[in-house]
């Protein structure tokens, strides 16, 4: 198994319960809120906020939590750079997933507006 696939597995394996509190700190620290976070959460995963808090106590793997989730469309408009990685070019679909939820959430922290960070057309 080469580095990219244990990492891949890695994040897999990796509870959304257990990352779920950094987003919260990473975008409160910048005078965002978790109800911001969790709009965006919401537009990419199509989960609403009782069905997030669901998941997260049931302690889901990523790999279980984006089985379930309805993927916005509009995801494929995610670029840029995130750990490193240009998240067009993940090439396996999970990590790219986690990785667009990843890039959201910095685009929330550094305070990018909201109707930017969910891609709404002009």
């Amino acid at each position: 198994m080469d580095k990219s696939n244990k990492a891949d597995e890695r994040i897999a394996n990796m509870t959304f319960a257990s990352v779920y509190p950094h987003y919260i700190t990473k975008v409160e620290k910048k005078q965002r809120t978790q109800d911001e976070l969790n709009q965006v959460i919401e537009w990419l995963t199509g989960f609403d906020k009782d069905k997030l808090q669901e998941l997260i106590t049931a302690e889901v793997t990523f790999e279980t939590f984006f089985k379930q989730a309805t993927i916005n469309p509009n995801a494929q408009l995610i670029t840029g750079v995130i750990c490193g990685y240009r998240v067009e070019e993940i090439e396996n679909t999970l990590t790219q997933q986690v990785r667009y939820l990843d890039k959201l959430v910095d685009e929330l922290a550094k305070g990018r507006k909201m109707e930017k960070i969910l891609r709404v057309p002009k």
